[in-house]
């Protein structure tokens, strides 16, 4: 990995853009939680927080799909970063009048990273420079994300408390700065030049997302990928209560609540390697890894709600973003394998939309439910969701990877 972000400069202005953008998100997450649990000391509210990071993606993802596919990538990434930053700022209005502020440009935040993301991932293959390249760039950005989670939240949290939340949320906006600043240097085309030519100037963000549909539906390997995330996000709304359980069961504040969410981001950032290093380009094994780190995220988070010391607990939550990071990445590799360039942008975009759905609703339905039962019953009653799910997809592929492992290049 080393080798390749010294040789691929494109690369290496991807990865780092990444870093400084993942870094500010988190810092923003820890703040924000923390201002609306002490505004509201409403645990639904603090569960809206998590959704305002992941609803608006999916009404975006229809139109954030074909603007990846039908314009240049590049100027994309660094113009809705400008816009990014400008969002990012308006949360230094929000108090204790005004929380509402907060779900509106957390959710503009949102929306546009909506755009961002389809637009760097259907790039990535084109600037790595061969398969093995674009396993490694996977793993490793995969587990950047991760560990920007786990660096960004325990460091934000000591920061929010050290200078003040308003100081984190202005490092967020100077991220989405800096990272335009990145993209704007990557020089290797993002589109291959065939689909460059063929790309149409006018959007039809329904017909568009129906092409990418109509492919998917035609290759079953595409759909379960595609599906893999979602079964995941049967259970991910748990994420949501982290800040609560932090708080509520071992009465703790940002400091607390930036170790959990750092937990998270740690876990995340080691699955990915780990899970990229045994599946390699074989989407036998991406659809059964997929499968198996769904159920290994369910069953952890389970047994972490219910730790007695603060301190196992967030060993747990690392165990179960083990999974988590590996499923993640890992569908997203196999996507970018599995798409043709033209329709890749698409394809990404209706997967993010459906998992950030998912994860909105099992974030709200466990905001509701914490209030009413509490947050280690809740993490209790959709966890056990979340490992039934998981069997029943890790069955449901079963024929599909046999079919895979005795003709692996197999097409559609």
């Amino acid at each position: 990995m080393l080798t390749m972000l010294r040789t691929n400069a494109d690369m290496r202005r991807m990865f780092v853009a990444q870093v400084i953008s993942y870094m500010g998100d988190w810092f923003s997450f820890v703040a924000l939680v923390g201002l609306i649990k002490d505004l509201t000391d409403s645990n639904f509210l603090v569960s809206m927080v998590m959704v305002s990071f992941s609803l608006p993606s999916f009404f975006a993802s229809p139109i954030a799909g074909p603007i990846a596919d039908r314009f240049d990538r590049r100027r994309i990434l660094v113009a809705v970063s400008a816009l990014q930053a400008l969002a990012a700022l308006g949360l230094l209005l929000v108090g204790a009048d005004t929380v509402w502020l907060a779900f509106v440009f957390q959710s503009t935040v949102s929306a546009l990273a909506a755009v961002i993301g389809p637009a760097s991932q259907a790039a990535i293959p084109n600037i790595a420079r061969d398969e093995e390249e674009l396993s490694k760039a996977n793993a490793l950005l995969g587990s950047t994300w991760g560990v920007m989670l786990a660096v960004g939240a325990a460091i934000g949290g000591v920061f929010a408390a050290t200078f003040g939340r308003d100081a984190a949320f202005i490092a967020n906006a100077l991220s989405f700065v800096v990272s335009g600043i990145f993209f704007s240097r990557i020089r290797t085309p993002m589109q291959a030049p065939a689909d460059l030519t063929k790309r149409r100037q006018r959007l039809r963000p329904l017909a568009d997302m129906g092409e990418a549909l109509t492919h998917a539906r035609r290759d079953p390997v595409l759909m379960a990928l595609v599906l893999s995330k979602t079964t995941f996000a049967v259970g991910s709304g748990v994420v949501s209560q982290l800040a609560v359980l932090a708080s509520d069961v071992f009465n703790g504040g940002d400091g607390y609540r930036g170790i959990l969410i750092g937990a998270r981001g740690l876990g995340a950032g080691i699955g990915p390697a780990l899970a990229m290093k045994y599946t390699g380009r074989d989407l036998n094994r991406v659809l059964k890894v997929c499968g198996v780190s769904s159920l290994t995220f369910s069953l952890c988070y389970l047994v972490g709600a219910w730790m007695p010391m603060f301190a196992m607990a967030a060993l747990f939550i690392v165990l179960a973003h083990l999974g988590g990071g590996a499923q993640w990445t890992l569908s997203t590799f196999g996507l970018q394998m599995r798409s043709p360039d033209e329709l890749r942008g698409r394809i990404i975009a209706g997967d993010f939309a459906l998992v950030t759905l998912t994860m909105s609703v099992t974030s709200a339905l466990a905001g509701l439910l914490s209030d009413a039962i509490g947050v280690r019953e809740t993490i209790t009653v959709f966890t056990g969701a979340a490992a039934v799910a998981s069997f029943v997809y890790i069955n449901a592929t079963r024929r599909l990877r046999i079919r895979l492992l005795s003709s692996p290049t197999s097409e559609p």
